[in-house]
């Protein structure tokens, strides 16, 4: 008995630090977004969720932002979406 209490604590304690983990939040500079905001770039059709995390597959062209090598853009089924150019992940999504 008592090593299913321990396992089940353990278990307990291991899933908690998963899902902090996943909850880290990128601070984007308000000029990002607001360059963001002002492009005329077409919307891109894109198969399955887009969330933060999301990662986009070489076929979606990720749109560099002036003097901010680490922000991109890409604007996927008419959302907004800011991206982390080198691991071509989801940072937010703006509208």
């Amino acid at each position: 008995m008592k090593i299913l209490v321990i396992s089940a604590a353990s278990l307990f304690l291991s899933l908690g630090g998963a899902a902090f983990a996943q909850t880290t939040t990128v601070v984007v500079p308000g000029e990002v977004r607001t360059y963001v905001e002002k492009q005329e770039t077409p919307s891109v059709t894109f198969e399955g969720d887009v969330a933060v995390g999301t990662a986009f597959p070489d076929t979606v062209e990720i749109h560099k932002i002036p003097d901010q090598p680490d922000y991109g853009y890409v604007v996927v089924n008419k959302k907004r979406v800011l991206v982390n150019p080198k691991t071509r992940t989801v940072i937010e999504v703006i509208k």
